[in-house]
């Protein structure tokens, strides 16, 4: 793919009252042929999932390296052993597209598909691409896949990971049972959170620097406005600053969010333009030293505290 993104994935999360779990190395020496079940994951979001679900009785590995570009991954050929040599592969297919091909020709028996576990939608990039662009993502495509931004798909992801460890390693069914069942609750809780955070918010309009939160904006009734599609480092159209302007007037907006280690070139271009703070909205491709978090749940619920502030919520 030829889409500039820069968002940081894959480090590891620490433990959520879900008992002491295993590392997620990305050390490939470490991936297989251990005495625990070996899975290896696609980038952050999958490796969470693993590691909380997992526990003591798993040992995660992730393809994706701290501050390396997810989107555009290629697998090396260590990689590839590491596959062959696990005993399950969680991946989000559509997301990586040498992941997926890499599991589809590697002999592992349980492969396990994020994306065939709930509903993919098509959020697009709300029609703002690029003359010229060469590269096109599956958002573009049709397919959103950023469906961990939504607490309640994630669950129903998590509990179909569940299922599939289950079958797998039989002899710790049990415990990867009640592990899913934590994790859902928690995940039902976030999502709780969110719900009654931002009903009662004065503006139900956001602007980010591409079209990460379709799935975020659906579940609580909110409307992402991209400022530049696919590409969060380009720069927007002098049409597109000035509807965003108008929009920014009309709908209440008071803040430009931008991602965590990416350039705040764009969002401070349309932010000074239109007289608009900039935070950050962390779209959870990884965890890294300059997230707003730790894991999974602290960082969802610094974004909505993000959002919270920006769209004036009670």
């Amino acid at each position: 793919m030829n889409v500039r993104r820069r968002l940081i994935p894959a480090a590891l999360a620490s433990a959520l009252g879900l008992g002491a779990l295993t590392a997620c190395s990305s050390d490939s020496a470490a991936s297989g042929n251990t005495d625990k079940f070996d899975v290896v994951a696609s980038f952050y979001p999958m490796a969470f999932l693993a590691e909380q679900i997992g526990g003591d009785h798993a040992n995660v590995t992730s393809l994706t390296e701290p501050g390396q570009e997810p989107h555009d991954l290629e697998i090396s050929t260590k990689q590839r052993a590491q596959l062959e040599e696990a005993d399950a592969a969680l991946y989000l297919k559509g997301l990586q597209p040498a992941v997926d091909e890499a599991v589809g020709q590697t002999g592992i028996k349980t492969k396990i598909d994020a994306a065939g576990l709930t509903h993919l939608e098509d959020h697009g990039t709300g029609g703002h691409t690029h003359e010229g662009e060469e590269g096109h993502s599956e958002e573009e495509h049709g397919r959103d896949p950023h469906v961990w931004l939504d607490p309640v798909k994630y669950a129903e992801i998590a509990q179909g990971v569940g299922k599939a460890f289950e079958k797998a390693d039989p002899d710790h069914a049990a415990d990867y049972k009640k592990n899913t069942a934590a994790l859902v609750t928690k995940l039902k809780g976030l999502d709780s959170d969110f719900e009654n955070g931002l009903k009662n918010s004065k503006s139900k309009v956001f602007f980010t620097n591409h079209a990460a939160f379709g799935y975020l904006a659906e579940r609580y009734g909110l409307t992402q406005e991209a400022i530049s599609g696919i590409d969060p480092e380009s720069e927007p159209s002098g049409a597109r600053v000035r509807e965003l302007q108008q929009e920014a007037k009309a709908d209440g907006v008071t803040t430009v969010f931008y991602e965590t280690l990416v350039s705040d070139k764009t969002a401070k271009t349309l932010a000074r333009d239109a007289n608009l703070k900039t935070d950050v909205l962390d779209p959870l491709e990884g965890i890294t030293d300059k997230s707003r978090g730790d894991d999974y749940f602290q960082v969802m619920e610094a974004n909505l505290k993000a959002l919270q502030a920006a769209l004036g919520a009670k």
